[in-house]
């Protein structure tokens, strides 16, 4: 057995483990020892059973006595009791609904205990404690070195469904006893000095079976600085690779820059012009544009974006425009048709079912034909510029351009040059790119993760624009609320309202007992309490406002049917339109002043953020209502700071420090270590780890010296998913 031996051949992991180890990304030993805990629980107090008292947890040593199943009279619960004794005195251990328990313990054998003592009626009792055999006898009180579940510091994992920390540690002790030693440090000597971090075999250790908590916290540091310094390596090296690469240089056409700003009916903000410049000035250069244009939700990101497609259009050179879904690329269509409309482009999209031209639908195999003899300027599309359709497996052709220079992505921030290279055909330059997003990104990450783009950013709205007014509305409130937002539709108004289910929720036994920091009465609470669209439509269109016109939206619903619903809302034939988050991103209805957010402590301050966003795009003044059943100091802490920050970007900065990394940017779909993650808000570790990773690569761009530090980065390469 080594490092890389699979899973299925660990002694005692069957084909159902592997399944739930392979969910959480666990499909190597290696992977197995690099699985760190996320927290402590100290099981370390060893006292005699005579100093038993309630509260703990506290660590027993001691004989079982006797042991038996006691099935609860009004409950039907089955109660494993077990009487142990050391030489001080007799306490009783209670495990709820574990009969099987019976045939694990047998009188004579010693346990070592661990849980908390409780005090009822005169009695106690340890309640559902960890408990581990052991050899000593307990007259001693001496704990036995080699104790995984009790008797110390117990690591606690991530979980899943069926994968307990208990299985977990069973599993990764043996193998850090075993192959340990196998494990080389990759972290230069030099960087492992200066920060005196704990040797690798030392740490490694530690970070899973502490000797004490200060131990413990010294080997995350060093293990949260290497996956740091891990990271930044990556992404300072694909900034260099690309900038060796060549692309085509476009020369700013200020002539035409300057018409173009003329024939807007409005004046571009010192943020656009600012952004405008430096993406043009990017486009000019021989080398790969790579730059992500942040802005706040209707800040003018479009504007900026469609100088840059004028600019290469009119060189004589093709645009390639991805949306995220179908809906927005058709509005991207409309408003760049606008846009644009004086300078004669031909401007064409593609999606997984249609496709138009100079907004005519024409045929597939036609459209693309045209791409590939160089008649279309610019190709506005969502995945199907790049990639076949593994949903309907369907064979659609890959869109081959005559002479793509541009690809433009909209709300998907990477975007590598692995899939550059199938929007670019015959020509051997890879084409500048530019990313939108409308999700402010907090300093720490734009330092790490997005560490190889350059940055342009829209940090000003646009001039005349009214501040959204913004209140959590308690469930007291609601009725109030809802004759104000009918008030608003009689004056020719339009309401978006979200929810975050399409359905309400069939709560299972794994869902109530799967959310492991909260209490059972809270994990089925969350559940249960979170609005669905379609048990709120009924209610808002039965009860509410029976005589309005209210529909729904929701991502379950055929492409053509949701394009009706959003034409209808648009022409003000729909008064109010319930939704799940399908509404988030680019949905633009100048006419909608009212967004109220059922179960708004649900999602994400920079998800409601965007939902804010599709309303306050008029002159009229425009309301965004967080409605909430649950006034919690975390959930009030997240939406009062989405009531005084209207700028998207110090809301960002909050949403990490409440939620976390993880939670903000989705670690799972990016395959960036937890540990790495987690690590984000820690602003200094984050620049340490980044100017070490400058500096070897300044002084060894290639890492001949560090051949361990090479093939990490190499493995870290292949997993990660930046794109």
């Amino acid at each position: 057995m080594n490092l890389s031996t699979p899973i299925g051949e660990i002694p005692r992991i069957g084909p159902q483990y592997q399944k739930r180890l392979k969910r959480m990304g666990i499909k190597t030993v290696r992977d197995f020892l690099f699985h760190f805990p996320h927290r402590y629980e100290d099981f370390s107090n060893l006292i005699p059973i005579s100093n038993a008292e309630a509260g703990g947890p506290f660590c027993f040593q001691g004989e079982i006595l006797d042991v038996k199943n006691i099935i609860t009279f009004k409950k039907r619960l089955v109660l494993t009791q077990a009487t142990i004794a050391d030489e001080t005195g007799k306490l009783k251990a209670i495990w709820f609904n574990q009969p099987y328990l019976i045939n694990t313990f047998k009188k004579g054998d010693y346990l070592c205990l661990a849980g908390k003592v409780v005090k009822k009626n005169g009695s106690k009792y340890l309640s559902n404690p960890a408990y581990e055999r052991i050899n000593l006898e307990p007259k001693t009180y001496n704990l036995e070195p080699n104790l995984i579940h009790t008797g110390r510091l117990i690591p606690v994992y991530p979980e899943t469904e069926g994968l307990s920390s208990k299985w977990l540690r069973f599993i990764i002790k043996p193998l850090l006893m075993k192959l340990g030693d196998q494990l080389q440090d990759s972290l230069p000597q030099k960087i492992r000095e200066k920060f005196n971090f704990l040797p690798f075999q030392k740490a490694i250790w530690q970070i899973h079976f502490p000797d004490s908590l200060k131990d413990a916290e010294a080997a995350k540091k060093r293990f949260a600085f290497e996956e740091l310094f891990t990271l930044s390596l990556f992404v300072i090296r694909e900034r260099l690779k690309l900038a060796r690469e060549k692309a085509i240089a476009i020369p700013m056409n200020l002539d035409l820059m300057k018409k173009f700003t003329g024939s807007l009916p409005f004046k571009l903000t010192d943020a656009q012009k600012r952004s405008a410049w430096q993406i043009l000035k990017d486009l000019g250069k021989p080398r790969p544009m790579n730059r992500l244009l942040e802005g706040d939700v209707g800040s003018g990101k479009t504007v900026v974006a469609a100088m840059a497609m004028l600019n290469v259009a009119k060189a004589g050179y093709q645009i390639g425009f991805m949306a995220p879904t179908e809906i927005l690329a058709k509005q991207h269509l409309k408003t760049i048709n606008n846009l644009l409309e004086r300078f004669k482009l031909n401007i064409g999209l593609i999606t997984g079912k249609e496709s138009y031209l100079k907004n005519k639908k024409i045929s597939r195999k036609e459209l693309l034909e045209k791409v590939r003899e160089g008649k279309v300027d610019v190709l506005i599309g969502t995945h199907a510029l790049v990639q076949e359709d593994k949903k309907t497996l369907q064979t659609i052709p890959t869109v081959k351009f005559k002479n793509l220079a541009l690809v433009i992505i909209d709300e998907q921030h990477r975007f590598g040059v692995e899939q550059r290279a199938k929007l670019t055909t015959a020509q051997k330059m890879i084409p500048h790119f530019l990313s939108m997003t409308a999700t402010p990104i907090p300093r720490t990450l734009s330092l790490t993760v997005y560490g190889d783009l350059d940055l342009s950013i829209i940090d000003e709205l646009p001039k005349g624009r009214k501040k959204i007014i913004t209140k959590i509305i308690q469930p007291k409130d609601k009725k109030a609320t809802y004759d104000f937002i009918r008030n608003q539709v009689k004056e020719g108004r339009q309401v978006f309202v979200i929810c975050p289910r399409i359905e309400p929720a069939k709560i299972s036994q794994s869902e109530i007992f799967g959310g492991k920091d909260l209490s059972l009465d809270e994990r089925i609470i969350s559940w249960m309490d979170v609005k669905a669209v379609k048990e709120e439509y009924e209610k808002l269109s039965k009860e509410i406002f029976p005589d309005l016109k209210v529909s729904m939206l929701h991502g379950k619903m055929k492409t053509e049917e949701k394009e009706k619903i959003m034409k209808n809302f648009k022409d003000k034939k729909i008064n109010i339109l319930v939704s799940t988050s399908v509404v988030e991103v680019g949905v633009d209805v100048p006419n909608a002043t009212v967004m109220m957010v059922e179960g708004s402590e649900k999602f994400g301050l920079a998800q409601l953020h965007q939902f804010r966003g599709r309303v306050g795009r008029s002159d009229f003044q425009s309301y965004c209502f967080l409605f909430t059943d649950k006034p919690g100091i975390v959930y009030n802490r997240r939406l009062r700071a989405l009531i005084s920050c209207e700028n998207g970007f110090e809301l960002a900065e909050k949403d990490l420090a409440i939620r976390g990394p993880g939670d903000f940017s989705g670690q799972r779909q990016w395959g960036i270590p937890d540990l790495a993650m987690a690590s984000l808000t820690d602003a200094i570790l984050v620049s340490q780890a980044r100017e070490e990773a400058k500096e070897i690569l300044r002084e060894d761009p290639e890492l001949k010296k560090y051949p361990l530090l090479r093939e990490k980065l190499k493995e870290f390469g292949q997993r990660i998913h930046l794109e």
